[in-house]
């Protein structure tokens, strides 16, 4: 049976006595960066496996370093070391997400990111589908503008920023939608409410460029791989405009929740027949025999949570 269980002010507790104080910095003002970790059950292996555990706290410590969280003394493998024993005690037989978390603990009222207490915490959660893999996402692009570097550094993953996706997200849902496609402030495509972009025009994989204050993706960066390494397909990152997305002959987004999901209309403009394309969905369904251990040239990338003990070191 699982048992919820979290990682919270340096030990594991049960995860209903992981509280904080309704005056701690983060709750007060979203100072606190995370990361989004999934767990891919293989039933047939009776196996769980955690996807690039390493790179994502590789970014979750670009993220505090960014935001001047410089009191987490955890080395990295220590961080990773937490995060498989996290899931390990929480005994799901399912897909969860874990979410590791570094944030300003002080209970103390003012805006500032300096002359803080800094906590790391990890939790479990157990997480299916985010976007439907199958039928694919139906987006809008929405009239909330993508964050700017110069406002909250966009290749940070602060929990604050996420009110600026989340206005995006509710904005798509409640006019019909699946997901949102946010622009920057030039008016070029960014990304999703969660998701990076995927553009394929002329058999070229084209995706926007960190310039325009994309989060710097993990999922994106393997499946551009993926891409480029079994297809043959050329990838090219460049800034798009928002009419190219209806012109496209295919387009998906990428990300943790939403592993690799095709897009069959933008604005209700059908991409391509209105159907998941065919390099999209050749892709997808490589990333997710990859990221359930069915694929032995891609194992350096997970770490099994029950059979094995080591930390993958890619």
């Amino acid at each position: 049976m699982p048992n919820p269980t979290a990682f919270f002010e340096g030990k594991f507790v049960p995860l209903a006595e992981a509280n904080v104080n309704i005056m701690t910095h983060a709750f007060n003002y979203g100072t606190a960066v995370f990361e989004g970790v999934r767990g891919n059950w293989n039933a047939d292996q009776g196996e769980l496996y955690l996807f690039k555990v390493r790179d994502h706290v590789r970014r979750i410590r670009q993220s505090a370093k960014i935001m001047r969280m410089d009191g987490i003394t955890y080395s990295e493998d220590e961080m990773c070391g937490i995060l498989l024993e996290a899931v390990a005690r929480n005994g799901y037989q399912e897909d969860v997400y874990v979410r590791p978390m570094i944030y300003k603990s002080s209970e103390v009222v003012g805006v500032r990111m300096h002359n803080l207490e800094d906590q790391f915490l990890v939790f479990v959660t157990p997480f299916g589908a985010y976007l439907d893999p199958e039928a694919g996402a139906r987006c809008a692009t929405s009239s909330w503008r993508r964050i700017d570097d110069t406002m909250i550094p966009a290749r940070a993953k602060v929990n604050g920023l996420y009110v600026n996706n989340a206005m995006a997200k509710t904005e798509a849902q409640l006019n019909g939608f699946d997901e949102a496609i946010m622009l920057n402030e030039d008016g070029h495509v960014s990304e999703g409410s969660g998701e990076n972009i995927v553009m394929i025009r002329h058999g070229v994989l084209i995706t926007p460029p960190p310039s325009d204050n994309i989060l710097e993706g993990i999922t994106l960066e393997t499946a551009l791989y993926m891409a480029e390494r079994e297809f043959g397909l050329r990838v090219e990152r460049r800034s798009i405009d928002r009419s190219e997305l209806y012109i496209a002959d295919e387009v998906f987004m990428t990300g943790t929740a939403a592993h690799v999901t095709p897009v069959v209309e933008i604005d209700r403009v059908p991409v391509g027949d209105g159907r998941p394309g065919v390099v999209s969905k050749q892709i997808q369904d490589l990333y997710f025999q990859a990221i359930t251990g069915r694929l032995p040239q891609y194992a350096e990338w997970l770490t099994p949570v029950y059979q094995g003990s080591q930390v993958a070191t890619s």
